[in-house]
């Protein structure tokens, strides 16, 4: 019986670091390729203003690119998650061999920012044609950037907010509550873990029109930060006074580019 059960626990170990190592992968490979495409963009390799006169190669380009940002910005935040699901699968079914349920609750969250990144890249292309970007990859102009970072911050200390980030926070809670069987109740539990997730986020991913659509540096700030807010005790107050600093940041820009003007 005690070998059993080590042999049980080995096997659990070696369930979780695939699907840690797989995460690992796939999260390195999506910073890789948007590593690529900024160093093509910032040498000039890509001419957004070729794409003008049609929106359908410019928003598929754009829907790829946020596509690639968030399975590289959001898959370490659902990690814990993700190998919590795993290790209840194969406690469940301890005969089941591979992590195929794991990778179908991935597919569900997955295809939730998806769909985050279809209406992102609408967006993006509402904001170029408006000339509300400064290139079609850039960033808002100050007074647009403002009201972004008021946004963003007033929303950290909203109810919606601090639910979705509770479900986050708890992945035994949530799998006790949102529990499903079977392949198909993978998949509908990783779209609603993906539904929490954005609930959690949008307003934060709207900075990146903030800092600039292709910037590393805003890509890797907030998705340190998203992860941080996750994972980290006070994960409520952490929050809440990342809150008042975005709000203070909008209103010194919104000041900043009002005060010359006059």
């Amino acid at each position: 019986m005690e070998r059993l059960m080590m042999n049980m626990r080995a096997r659990e170990r070696l369930s979780t670091g695939v699907a840690l190592a797989l995460l690992a992968v796939l999260t390195l490979l999506a910073w890789y390729y948007l590593i690529e495409a900024a160093s093509h963009v910032a040498m000039g390799h890509v001419d957004p203003h070729a794409m003008q006169g049609s929106s359908i190669p410019f928003v598929a380009m754009s829907v790829a690119m946020w596509s690639l940002m968030m399975v590289a910005m959001m898959l370490p935040g659902a990690g814990p998650m993700i190998v919590t699901f795993s290790t209840v699968v194969r406690r469940q079914s301890p005969s089941r061999a591979g992590v195929a349920p794991t990778w179908i609750f991935v597919a569900g969250y997955l295809t939730i920012w998806t769909g985050f990144s279809v209406l992102a890249a609408l967006g993006q292309w509402g904001l170029y044609t408006s000339a509300m970007l400064d290139t079609a990859m850039g960033r808002t102009g100050p007074l647009p950037g403002a009201g972004l970072l008021m946004l963003a911050g007033a929303f950290q200390w909203s109810a919606l907010k601090e639910a979705c980030l509770a479900k986050c926070r708890t992945p035994l809670s949530f799998l006790l509550t949102e529990w499903r069987d079977g392949w198909r109740g993978a998949f509908v539990m990783g779209l609603r873990h993906g539904a929490f997730c954005v609930g959690c986020c949008w307003a934060l991913m709207l900075l990146m029109f903030v800092g600039g659509v292709m910037s590393l540096a805003w890509m890797g700030g907030l998705a340190l930060y998203m992860l941080a807010e996750k994972v980290i005790p006070a994960g409520r107050l952490f929050s809440r006074a990342s809150g008042l600093v975005l709000i203070a940041a909008g209103v010194a820009l919104a000041a900043g580019s009002i005060v010359p003007a006059m």
